[in-house]
C-alpha cells in the first residue's frame, strides 16, 4: 500500500487524488482541509434559490487535458457554458467590448464546488473536513523505498495535536504563503526545506475583497462580466450570475463584485456592511443604474491569497520532489486560473506515480 497525505482540499488536490486513483490502485489517500467545504477558492454558496460561485468564476476551455476532464471523464450532467461575453472598463469606468473569444466558459448548475466534489467521487481517497494542519514532520527512519531500503515518512500535526500518517508521498496545496509558513515551522531537518521556503515566500499574491449584491429585478446588458483592463478602478470584477444556467431565479439579478488588490488591503478588516455600500456604489456609477446602491441582500468573502502573480522556482521543488514531498496548485503553475490547477493536479499525480 502507497500512503499518501495532502493537506488541502482545492481543484488541484481533487484532480491528483483522480490521477492516483487511476494509476495508484494501491493508493491510500489521506486529504486534510481546513474549512467545511472542498475546492478552495472555486467556491460556491447558496441563498433564497440562488447559486453563486464567489471565488472563481468559472473555467476555460484553455487546456485540452482539462476540457476531456470536464467533458469525457466526469459527468456532464447540469456543466453549463456561459455564453454572454466578457466586456471591459478602464479607470474612469469606460465600458467597451471585449475580445470575442472562441471558448467555452464552464460552471455547473450547482456550482464550481461540484469539480471537486465529482472527482473526489471518482476516489478512494478519505477527506477530513475541519481539520487545521499545523505541522509538517519528516522522519528519515520510518519507512522502506522502492529499492527495499530504508526511507523516509512524513508524518501531520493538526492543531488539535492529532498526528496523522505516516505517508510515503506528502502533498501541499494551500496558497503559496500558507504553504511557506507550513514549511517554516516543519521537524525538517533539510536544507532543501530553506530554499523550498525562499522559493515558495517569493511568489506574489494579490488580495481581493468580494460582495455578493442581490436585487429584485433582471438587468439588461449586453454582457455577463466586466473586467477593469487597465487595474486602475477600485473594483476589478464584476459578473452577473444571473447568466449561468440554473444560477438565479427568473426575473432577479446576482452581481459578483472583486474589489482590486489595493482597496481589498485597505479595507479587508472593515465592517463588511461599510463595503458592501461602498461596492454597491461603485457599482451603480460604473453600471450606470442607480438602482444597484440598494441590494435587497448581500454577502461577502474576504480572499486574502485570492491570485497568484507569478510562479514558482523549479529546481527547489524538484528537490523537494525527491524528498517525497510535492507541492500543487494554481501558484505552482504559474497561473492563477481554474484550468491551470486542475492541470498542475494531473501532472503531480503522474510525478508522483513514476515516484511509486
Amino acid at each position: 500500500m502507497k500512503r499518501i497525505g495532502i493537506v488541502g482540499a482545492g481543484a488541484g488536490t481533487a484532480a491528483a487524488a483522480y490521477g492516483l486513483e487511476e494509476t495508484v490502485p494501491d493508493a491510500d489517500v489521506t486529504v486534510l482541509e481546513k474549512s467545511r467545504g472542498v475546492c478552495g477558492r472555486a467556491a460556491t454558496r447558496r441563498r433564497d434559490g440562488a447559486v453563486y460561485d464567489y471565488g472563481a468564476n468559472y473555467v476555460k476551455s484553455d487546456d485540452e487535458r482539462v476540457v476531456d476532464l470536464l467533458t469525457e471523464v466526469l459527468d456532464t450532467d447540469g456543466l453549463v457554458d456561459i455564453a454572454e461575453p466578457v466586456w471591459t472598463f478602464d479607470a474612469d469606468g469606460e465600458v467597451s467590448p471585449g475580445e470575442d473569444r472562441d471558448e467555452s466558459k464552464w460552471t455547473y448548475r450547482r456550482g464550481l464546488t461540484q469539480i471537486a466534489k465529482r472527482l473526489f467521487a471518482r476516489t478512494d481517497a478519505t477527506v477530513h473536513r475541519e481539520t487545521r494542519v499545523e505541522r509538517v514532520i519528516r522522519d528519515d527512519d520510518g519507512g522502506i523505498g522502492g529499492d527495499g531500503e530504508p526511507a523516509g515518512v512524513w508524518h501531520l500535526e493538526d492543531t488539535d495535536g492529532q498526528r496523522w500518517g505516516p505517508f510515503d508521498v506528502l502533498l501541499l496545496n494551500p496558497p503559496a504563503p500558507q504553504t511557506a509558513d507550513l514549511l517554516r515551522s516543519a521537524d525538517w531537518e533539510s536544507d532543501v526545506r530553506d530554499r523550498l521556503v525562499d522559493a515558495v515566500d517569493a511568489v506574489p499574491f494579490r488580495t481581493i475583497w468580494t460582495g455578493i449584491l442581490h436585487y429584485p429585478f433582471e438587468l439588461e446588458t449586453p454582457y455577463y462580466a466586466l473586467v477593469n483592463a487597465d487595474k486602475a478602478h477600485e473594483v476589478g470584477w464584476i459578473a452577473r450570475e444571473e447568466c449561468k444556467p440554473g444560477h438565479v431565479p427568473d426575473g432577479e439579478s446576482l452581481l459578483v463584485v472583486q474589489a482590486n488588490h489595493e482597496w481589498s488591503v485597505d479595507r479587508y478588516d472593515e465592517p463588511p456592511a461599510e463595503n458592501l455600500t461602498e461596492l454597491a456604489a461603485l457599482t451603480a456609477d460604473l453600471l450606470d443604474d442607480e438602482r444597484l446602491r440598494e441590494p435587497d441582500w448581500t454577502d461577502h468573502q474576504g480572499w486574502r491569497y485570492a491570485l497568484p502573480e507569478d510562479g514558482v522556482a523549479r529546481d527547489p521543488l524538484q528537490l523537494a520532489e525527491a524528498d517525497g514531498l510535492y507541492c500543487l496548485g494554481d501558484w505552482v503553475a504559474g497561473e492563477s486560473r481554474l484550468h491551470a490547477a486542475l492541470h498542475n493536479g494531473l501532472e503531480v499525480a503522474e510525478r508522483v506515480t513514476a515516484r511509486l
